[in-house]
């Protein structure tokens, strides 16, 4: 069996992704598909750690521009991260996997604190840790938790999975189609050019710290197993991983 190039990753999953091509907040044969493809890549070897929008059922931002107090949507954003990391988790071990989740925020009914050394500690022993409740802060994006979060446990790679979109485009590929995907990018090109990659905090955090970022879509199957084998998918911003 293929291994993967890559010692440790981690995966940012959004909202959209556990909502499938479903009416509803939560589709349960997406989430069941997405645990397939994240066993299929444990088995390559590496220690994989998983941080969980929550955009399917709650967007902080929107309610706040619906005058919502920010810091309060922000918060009740947290909590729908939690209840799709829950399901997640169920869906995983569901398929013989070993989780923990670790959150931001205190829950310790249901999820461990975010602890570093503990999340290390659960990777190395082949864990999967799945990250909720963002940063803990209100104003702060889950992809600036991804970042955070992968900067932290030493990851080689950030995965950024989509929803149906197999990578970054020069124009928006919905309304121009003439878009182009674009293989590669720099940090700097990325920020300046303002594509649709990930907030700039997220962004400058990843440049700063040299981590790679791969967007692909997660509904093509096998995407997950192919980038850790190290097949060019989708795209990549910041120079190429090597051990």
């Amino acid at each position: 069996m293929a291994r993967s190039v890559y010692r440790r990753a981690l995966l940012k999953l959004s909202g959209e992704a556990l909502k499938g091509h479903s009416s509803s907040s939560i589709d349960l044969k997406a989430i069941n598909y997405i645990a397939q493809q994240i066993k299929a890549a444990t088995q390559l070897g590496v220690q994989l750690a998983s941080v969980v929008g929550g955009g399917n059922i709650w967007r902080g931002q929107q309610a706040s521009a619906h005058g919502m107090d920010r810091a309060t949507a922000d918060y009740a954003g947290m909590l729908a991260t939690t209840i799709n990391a829950l399901a997640l988790q169920d869906a995983l071990e569901k398929h013989g996997m070993i989780t923990r989740i670790q959150v931001a925020l205190q829950m310790e009914a249901i999820a461990e604190p975010y602890i570093r050394r503990r999340a290390m500690r659960h990777l190395e022993k082949g864990r999967l840790v799945l990250f909720a409740a963002g940063t803990g802060n209100p104003y702060m994006t889950t992809d600036t938790a991804a970042a955070l979060r992968a900067i932290e446990i030493g990851a080689d790679v950030l995965l950024m999975a989509k929803n149906n979109v197999d990578g970054v485009y020069d124009s928006d590929p919905n309304s121009n189609k003439d878009a182009k995907r674009i293989k590669h990018l720099d940090y700097m090109e990325a920020l300046n050019r303002r594509l649709d990659v990930m907030d700039n905090t997220a962004l400058s955090l990843c440049m700063d710290n040299n981590l790679p970022i791969i967007v692909f879509d997660i509904f093509q199957p096998d995407n997950i197993v192919s980038i850790l084998s190290g097949h060019q998918i989708g795209t990549q911003i910041g120079e190429p991983f090597h051990r």
